[in-house]
């Protein structure tokens, strides 16, 4: 085997590889013994006749295909190993240029390498100060979400509905003066305000008290997804059966004894008050992460190969796809339903592709240039975590981890240590 390079254009190389006979033959050797079971051969049982029978009959590059891809990997990694290449794609066949059993095989191929990443200002940036105030709103906005949360439903005899409040009616629709099918409905439970009928219909339950019938009348949404219905003028008869009003609890220390671990209400202000702070401080320092990240990959330079981008892209779909199928749902469907196709969903994909690649890349390269290691402790620790978000035994799950996967852990480590260290290099407004 041999090889060498042919050139390399915009971090794409273009190698020409070459199997020896002798190699070629072992692969074709492993080709006949794959296929011979597929050829019927007169005098012979099925997947008994001689590969020189076979060959003479069919051509002797019957089963050089198969060979191809069995000579292929092999080859391959060599030529990468020879030649010292730092690959980010899978490669590609560009052309055949010989191949036969006396001389063995010859081919092309073009695979992506790393760029080299020139890379610009990614220390001293400035990003907003990471330390939150808590104010006395932020506190009270807790407090009604609690109260909202312990709140109960109370029937009103008397009271007039309002938004917010909840309605249990009975209903049927007309269209021209005649009940439309999926327009009829009895003890409906909707909340005023929630948007969750057709336009203009909640607002016209406002006022309406219990046992009041109420003529309602709207516009179907011109896109409405009955084209009967879409555009068109219709009424409703509407039946209140029962109000509902929302009863919160009183903020007092009986409420913080009720609804926390504390005995006063100030006591549960404070603990609100530490957790806002905490909250707000690490959505903060994530959005720094995020802004400091995205100026260093401004600040560099560097040109990403294009199968680098379509592996991205590739692999991106597959994992959109899996997540479809666990909801249920095949491509097909989705692309129906969408009304759109494999082209244009990769179209979308791309965008999101090239940042990752390039957030990867430059910060492999800060890595690098900085000397930023993880430790075994901080590789254990993360694979440690791992386990815990998926529920799995610590040591069980260590003994199943290849090299590459541990290597996955320990470059998850190092990302977000020179992540952090953009953070404590950066300057605070």
């Amino acid at each position: 085997m041999g090889s060498s390079i042919e050139k390399i254009e915009k971090n794409v190389a273009t190698l020409k590889i070459e199997v020896s006979a002798a190699d070629f033959e072992k692969a074709v050797i492993k080709s006949f013994n794959k296929n011979r079971g597929k050829f019927n051969i007169d005098g012979f049982r099925k997947g008994k006749a001689p590969r020189k029978v076979i060959e003479n009959k069919y051509g002797k590059n019957v089963f050089y295909e198969d060979a191809i891809d069995f000579a292929f990997p092999d080859a391959f990694v060599n030529a990468i190993e020879e030649n010292k290449l730092d690959t980010v794609s899978r490669p590609a066949m560009e052309s055949i240029d010989e191949i036969s059993a006396e001389k063995g095989l010859k081919m092309t191929v073009s695979v992506a390498v790393r760029p080299e990443v020139k890379l610009g200002e990614y220390k001293g940036l400035e990003i907003e100060k990471l330390e939150y105030e808590v104010t006395e709103e932020d506190v009270k906005e807790e407090l009604v979400k609690m109260q909202d949360k312990n709140s109960r439903l109370v029937s009103s005899e008397e009271g007039e509905a309002k938004d917010g409040d909840t309605t249990i009616i009975d209903f049927e629709g007309f269209l021209d003066g005649v009940p439309f099918e999926g327009g009829k409905g009895e003890n409906h439970t909707l909340v005023l305000g929630s948007k969750s009928f057709i336009p203009g219909f909640e607002e016209q339950l406002v006022g309406a008290k219990k046992g009041d019938e109420v003529e309602v009348k709207v516009t179907f949404p011109e896109e409405y997804q009955a084209p009967d219905l879409a555009g068109k003028e219709t009424v409703f008869n509407v039946k209140v059966n029962e109000v509902k009003v929302k009863e919160v609890p009183e903020l007092d220390d009986e409420f913080a004894k009720d609804v926390s671990e504390f005995d006063t209400l100030d006591e549960l202000k404070a603990d609100l008050s530490a957790k806002t702070k905490e909250r707000k401080e690490k959505a903060l320092k994530e959005e720094a992460k995020l802004k400091l990240t995205d100026a260093a990959v401004e600040a560099a330079e560097f040109v990403i190969p294009e199968p680098m981008i379509l592996d991205e892209v590739d692999k991106s779909l597959q994992d959109f796809e899996y997540q479809l199928k666990m909801q249920g749902i095949n491509m097909s469907d989705y692309f129906m339903y969408t009304n759109t196709d494999e082209a244009k969903l990769k179209e979308d994909i791309r965008e999101d592709a090239v940042k990752r690649i390039s957030r990867d890349l430059v910060l492999s390269e800060i890595t690098k240039v900085e000397g930023i290691e993880a430790s075994d402790e901080d590789a254990d620790k993360e694979i440690e975590d791992y386990a815990k978000m998926y529920n799995m035994e610590l040591d069980k799950f260590k003994k199943t981890l290849k090299d590459e996967q541990l290597d996955y852990f320990s470059g998850n480590v190092k990302r977000k240590k020179t992540i952090e260290f953009l953070v404590d290099n950066a300057v605070q407004k």
